[in-house]
Order: C-alpha cells, then sequence, then structure tokens
C-alpha cells in the first residue's frame, strides 16, 4: 500500500532556479586536504605541477563548480603572498590553527592553476585575523589586476600573465569563534568588514562579498551577530556564510535513538537558514534596500567532530607541562572521518534542504573536498577512492538543472528527540524546461520502515504539455546495516544499485524506499 505521495500541484511555482554555485567545495591547509591529497608532486599520478592526476579525476567526476579556499581557521593566520613566487623561495611557517608546518608549496598560484584543470571556480578567502584592509587589496591587485601595477607586474612575474578574475571573496572565517585567531565581537568585525568591503568593491565594483556570519547555530550571539553585521556593512555585502556539521552522537554505542536523531539533520539546517534569513531581511529593512543578502553556506557535511575534540584536549593536557620545541607536523593525518551508509543518507538529505531554499541559499561549500572530512580519499603513493558521501552529492551536480520545486509530500512522520515528529519522506524536484528533464531526489528519514511512494508530476506535465512521463535513470543509496562504510580495502562496499520504478497509464511513479535510504531518479516529460 502506497503510503508516501509526493505531488507538484499545477499552480506550485518554482522556489527559483538551481543555483550553480550550490555544488562547490571547500579546500583548506589542513592536514592531507592538500599535501597529499590535491597535491603530492611524488605521486605516480602526478602532472606537471605535481597536482595528483587521479584525483582530479575524482573532483571532476563529482562534480564541483566552486571550491572556497585556502580556510576555514588556517586562513586567520596567513600570509597569502607566501604561497606564490618560486617554491624553493617561500617562507616556511607555523599554522596557529591546526598546530602544523605549513611549507607554503601550494599557494594562490597553484591553487589557480590546479582549479583550471579541475574546472571550477575560485571562492577566496581572506585574513581578516592578524591582518585586514591592507593585505587584502593588495591580494584583490595581485589576482585580478591588469598589467601594469605593481602586484599584478607580480603576478605576472610569478607565471600567470592573465589576471585570475575571482569574483567571489570571503571576508575572513568565523571572526566569533574564541578558537580563531583574532576573533572579534560583533561590532568590532562589523566595523572591519564594512571596511574590508567598500575598498574592494571601489576596487572592483562587481565583486561578490561574503561576510562571515556566526560560526554555528550554538554561538550566544547567533542570529544577534548577523543582524549587526548586515545592518553596518548591508551596502557593499552580496552573501552571509553560514556553518552547520552534524554526526551521529551514539556512533561509538550504536544507540538507535540517536542515530533517528542524525537522520533528521536537516530540520536543523532549515531552522538556521530561516533564521539567517530574517536577520538579513531585517538589515535590508533598515536600510530601505532593494537588494537580498544571500547565504552562502559555504561550510556543511557530516564531521564527527567529537574525535577532533579528543584529540584537541590531548594537545592542551600536555601543552600546561610546559614549553615545547619539538617541530611541529607537516600534514599529518586530521579529521578523516570514514563515512557510513547512514552518513551518506543524511547528505543527501541535507542536498534536499539546500535546494529547497535556494530562492536564500545561492551558494554552497560542501567541506571538505579530500581526505579532510572528504567525500575523497587518497591514499599516499596510492589510490584515490570514493566515500559512501560522494555519491549523493555527485548525482546532483550533474543532474540538478533548471527550476528547483519544493513538491506537496503527504508522509508518515517519525519521532525523534530533538526535533519532534517529522515526516519520513522528504524530497526535491528539478525541472528543467528547455531540456525537458527533471530529477527527484528523496530520502527516507526512518529508522525502521520502508515506505512506497508515488510521484504525481501533473503539475510539471500543465506546463510541459500532454507528454508520457519516462524514468530514464533510478538510483538508490542504502545498505542493510547503515554503519556500513567505505575503507581504502574495501572502497566500493556502499554504492548505488538500481531501484525498481514502475508508470502507470496515468502517468503516476511507484517505488519503495527502504529504511535509511537516498534516491535520485531522472525523468522525461
Amino acid at each position: 500500500m502506497n503510503d508516501v505521495i509526493i505531488t507538484i500541484p499545477a499552480d506550485r511555482t518554482p522556489v527559483a532556479d538551481v543555483p550553480p554555485r550550490m555544488f562547490g567545495s571547500f579546500v583548506e591547509h589542513l592536514g592531507r586536504c592538500v599535501y597529499g591529497g590535491i597535491y603530492e608532486p611524488g605521486h605516480p599520478s602526478a602532472d606537471e605541477d605535481g597536482f595528483r592526476t587521479d584525483v582530479l579525476d575524482l573532483v571532476r567526476e563529482l562534480g564541483v563548480t566552486c571550491v572556497r579556499y585556502p580556510g576555514g581557521n588556517f586562513v586567520s593566520n596567513y600570509n597569502w603572498e607566501d604561497g606564490t613566487g618560486p617554491r624553493d623561495q617561500r617562507p616556511v611557517r607555523r599554522d596557529l590553527a591546526w598546530h602544523c608546518t605549513e611549507t607554503n608549496e601550494m599557494g594562490i598560484d597553484d591553487f589557480y592553476r590546479w582549479s583550471r584543470k579541475a574546472g571550477t571556480e575560485i571562492m577566496l578567502a581572506v585574513n581578516m585575523g592578524t591582518r585586514g584592509l591592507k593585505a587584502a587589496l593588495d591580494e584583490l591587485e595581485y589576482v585580478n589586476g591588469a598589467a601594469g601595477t605593481a602586484w599584478a607586474d607580480q603576478r605576472i612575474a610569478n607565471g600567470i600573465t592573465e589576471p585570475m578574475d575571482i569574483r567571489m571573496w570571503c571576508i575572513g572565517n568565523e571572526m566569533d569563534g574564541p578558537w580563531q585567531v583574532g576573533h572579534m565581537d560583533p561590532d568590532e568585525y562589523a566595523s572591519a568588514v564594512d571596511k574590508v568591503a567598500h575598498a574592494m568593491k571601489l576596487a572592483e565594483s562587481g565583486l561578490e562579498l561574503v561576510a562571515c556570519g556566526s560560526s554555528s547555530a550554538h554561538m550566544p550571539t547567533f542570529g544577534t551577530w548577523e543582524r549587526k553585521v548586515l545592518t553596518k556593512a548591508y551596502d557593499n555585502l552580496d552573501f552571509v556564510s553560514a556553518h552547520a556539521y552534524y554526526y551521529d552522537h551514539g556512533h561509538k554505542t550504536a544507540d538507535r535513538g540517536e542515530l533517528q536523531d542524525f537522520l533528521a539533520s536537516a530540520e536543523d539546517m532549515a531552522q538556521f537558514i530561516a533564521t539567517v534569513a530574517e536577520q538579513a531581511d531585517a538589515a535590508k529593512a533598515a536600510h530601505h534596500g532593494d537588494k537580498d543578502i544571500a547565504i552562502s553556506f559555504d561550510e556543511w557535511g557530516v564531521w564527527y567532530s567529537d574525535a577532533w575534540n579528543e584529540q584537541e584536549a590531548q594537545w592542551k593536557a600536555e601543552a600546561t607541562q610546559g614549553l615545547h620545541h619539538e617541530a611541529w607536523p607537516k600534514a599529518p593525518h586530521l579529521l578523516e572521518d570514514i563515512y557510513s551508509a547512514a552518513d551518506a543518507v543524511v547528505e543527501g538529505s541535507l542536498m534536499i534542504t539546500l535546494l529547497k531554499h535556494c530562492d536564500r541559499v545561492r551558494s554552497a561549500s560542501r567541506a571538505q573536498l579530500v581526505n579532510v572530512i572528504a567525500p575523497i580519499m587518497a591514499e599516499p603513493n596510492g589510490p584515490a577512492w570514493k566515500q559512501t558521501t560522494f555519491y549523493p552529492f555527485a548525482e546532483a551536480a550533474a543532474k540538478a538543472r533548471g527550476n528547483v520545486y519544493a513538491p506537496t509530500i503527504d508522509s508518515p512522520t517519525i519521532h525523534t528527540a530533538t526535533y519532534g515528529d517529522v515526516a519520513a519522506i522528504d524530497a526535491v524536484v528539478t525541472w528543467d524546461a528547455q531540456t525537458r528533464t527533471g530529477l527527484l531526489l528523496a530520502v527516507n528519514r526512518d529508522l525502521n520502515n520502508a515506505h512506497t511512494v508515488t510521484l504525481s508530476l501533473d503539475g510539471l506535465e500543465s506546463q510541459a504539455g500532454e507528454h508520457n512521463v519516462t524514468v530514464t535513470r533510478a538510483q538508490l543509496l542504502h545498505d542493510d546495516d547503515p554503519y556500513r562504510k567505505n575503507t581504502a580495502d574495501n572502497p566500493l562496499a556502499v554504492t548505488p544499485t538500481a531501484l525498481d520504478v514502475t508508470v502507470d497509464e496515468s502517468h503516476t511513479v511507484t517505488f519503495s524506499l527502504p529504511a535509511v535510504s537516498w534516491t535520485a531518479i531522472e525523468f522525461t516529460l
């Protein structure tokens, strides 16, 4: 018996168009994301620039459109000039964010070359912790300036003759966080970002500038921070950042109640987006403005931060024992979470939520890209492989085109301790009228039960005229053991399989979703 009905009413208007930057990612100088991830000159697959071509192939397959760089916490103590010019002349520095040694073998010159090979846009972050206005303007001139000025000519001398044309810039990172080098209170940051954004737009009015939002919804100033910052700097800002990570708090004991809560994490993300949008609208109203401040959800994903917190606590305990003079490690194994089937289902659910709010979320960066809480893993001098979380992202990035529709969903509910009763099934539909192709992304967040779903596309059919519904591809991500993981030894333990789908004479699509599962169904009209 069909217990879930998904429909797009004939009068349903689209949420917005699918933003290309929705399928962004994040590369930070953290652990092995850069060194041993995208860059490993001694690897058998390395190209003339030292970039791993096996990783590049997977990045292209993942479908990443825009990559935020170089941090993250790292950027708040970073001199961008250190990563330019001949590698053998670059200084070696201490990275205070992750307590590592930074060799600066990779910098903006190199990342620009990598991004051209990967086919991605760059979203560049500037240091607002130990630096600020002058360094941001110098970097802007270096990367985007035409020949004839000091910094632009330095870029040309370093081998990049054309301007990099980087349009989107993050003005700092998580500046409210006490873990951040040079962290600020909201009034301090509001004043600083206003000055930097104003000056950057004097240099290039076409830039798209991202202010730091609160580092998380759990910060005591969440909401207040956004309102103060956006109200002060409204005229020169285009985006405000949002950061949210989720994990199964009961993973060590396989607690089923905690797992059910985790599966419903998108409820928190939706509330996060609503709160930030409300504060952005308040800033617009205060200025009697004519533009909406969009949201750049430029850090999102599953991160088992409890493991990092334990490691950091150990470091702090050791630091109390006196001064230490040992060398800081280079590119250590940090934050290398190995993801389960349930983690992938949650990430698929989060992508559905981002798309359903794409009228406000116009950019997003799944954090991070390689090795560090990443969908791609790369073994030192060995193979690269896909985590379970690779698949939902890649499917959406490859197939979500045109306009986004938030369908009506008649679904049973599940109970969660944190979010109360929520719908077992969530879904979003994209429709490209030009190619007459669509995509349904759906998730079963129910830990215990399968659900049979009927999908009615009458609303789209009324727009397209009378045409038959044809399902061209249907993929299911599910494992009977939600904790099963892909590993270096068994990288294909959890992969998508074909989903059995029927289409009846009334053009209704029917399928069954097992407990803890995600699906992508492509169709034509």
